[in-house]
C-alpha cells in the first residue's frame, strides 16, 4: 500500500480484497474518501464485513461479492479515482480472456483520468487504461513515478 499514490478524499476500488485488511488500512489513509472492495468469494466478503463494522458504519467502506470480469457499477455508485489489485488471476496474466473483460470493467468504473495499479512485484505496476497523460494511455504498463 505504501506504493499507492493515496491522498485524502479519493474513491478507491479494491479488486480481490480477501478478508479486508488492505481495504481497512486504505480507508484509514484516505480520510473522508471511500473504498469499495470486491472479491469473488462470498465467504471472504462475509469475513471482511465482520472485521470492518466500524468502517462500514462510517459510510467510507463497502464490500461486495463480484468477480472483476463481471463487475458493474450500481446506479448509486460514483466513478473511482483509482483501482488496485493484488494477486488477482484475471489481472496477473493467469487468465488472459478474463483479463480483457476485467480491464473493460475497470475502465468503465474509473473516472477519465483514473488509475489502475496491480501487484507486479516490486515496483507496483500501473496499467494504462485511457488516452492522454499520466494515469492514461493504452493497456501497456509502467511503474508509477
Amino acid at each position: 500500500m505504501a506504493a499507492l499514490p493515496l491522498k485524502d478524499g479519493l474513491r478507491i476500488l479494491e479488486i480481490g480484497c480477501g478478508p479486508g485488511v488492505a481495504a481497512r488500512e486504505i480507508c484509514r489513509l484516505i480520510g473522508d474518501g471511500f473504498v469499495l472492495a470486491i472479491d469473488r468469494s462470498e465467504k471472504t466478503i462475509r469475513l471482511a464485513q465482520a472485521g470492518s463494522e466500524q468502517e462500514i458504519a462510517s459510510g467510507r467502506l463497502e464490500f461486495r461479492q463480484a468477480a472483476i470480469e463481471e463487475f458493474l457499477l450500481s446506479p448509486h455508485d460514483d466513478l473511482f479515482d483509482m483501482a488496485f489489485a493484488m494477486r488477482v488471476g484475471a489481472l496477473d496474466g493467469r487468465h488472459p480472456g478474463a483479463g480483457k473483460l476485467a480491464l473493460e470493467k475497470i475502465r468503465a468504473a474509473l473516472k477519465p483520468r483514473g488509475r489502475l495499479f496491480i501487484d507486479g512485484g516490486d515496483p507496483l505496476q500501473e496499467i494504462m487504461l485511457h488516452d492522454g497523460g499520466p494515469g492514461a494511455g493504452d493497456q501497456g504498463s509502467s511503474s508509477p513515478g
